[in-house]
């Protein structure tokens, strides 16, 4: 008898799991102030109501949709070509951050900062059409796993968040990222990642 109601409650707890849009979520004031603001700005006639036409939520992708570590996903595809790349420029021998690029020194890479991330970003995205980029990062993505986790890097994602983005759009939000990622390679992975189109 104690087997069965053990087992009893196990399908209950299962069941409301699978009711529950934030199922990975644990339950505490982050999850009932998101869940009590969508109550109140999607309930007509309420003073907080949002029409339907002007519920826009934005989010940041690097950190909050998928992981940044051990550096951001799109330094990791501008990263490959560098080698790919190098005996086309046998000046990047000697010079940074191209230099320790090719040495796999990422911490000297790092120490550029942004004026070296953009270099080789800059070195390795130019010269190409929007669709040949396109296709050459979709060729990327489904061939490049993480390098700690060996996972595909589309699959780096936040699983709340995830389940954050289709309850909002459940209600009616037009759901958009900002990102400091280009928008070329936002475009080539966000919408069958996240569910968010392309904007016009």
């Amino acid at each position: 008898m104690l087997e069965w109601e053990d087992r009893k409650s196990l399908s209950q707890r299962d069941g409301a799991a699978a009711n529950d849009p934030f199922a990975s979520w644990n339950d505490g004031p982050t999850k009932k102030s998101i869940i009590d603001f969508v109550a109140r700005v999607t309930k007509a006639g309420g003073i907080d109501y949002v029409a339907p036409g002007e519920r826009i939520a934005a989010f940041d992708n690097d950190g909050t949709l998928w992981a940044e570590q051990p550096y951001y996903f799109q330094l990791a595809y501008a990263l490959d070509p560098v080698m790919a790349k190098a005996l086309q420029h046998p000046e990047w021998q000697g010079k940074e951050p191209f230099k320790s690029a090719l040495a796999g020194n990422l911490k000297e890479v790092f120490a550029g900062g942004n004026p070296a991330i953009i270099e080789i970003v800059t070195a390795t995205h130019g010269g190409v059409t929007t669709d040949e980029f396109e296709a050459e990062l979709h060729e990327w993505l489904a061939a490049t796993r993480h390098p700690k986790t060996n996972k595909l890097f589309t699959e780096m994602v936040f699983q709340p968040m995830l389940e954050l983005l289709t309850y909002l759009r459940a209600n009616s939000f037009k759901t958009f990222i900002v990102s400091g990622g280009g928008i070329e390679f936002m475009r080539a992975f966000a919408e069958i990642t996240y569910g968010v189109p392309p904007s016009k």
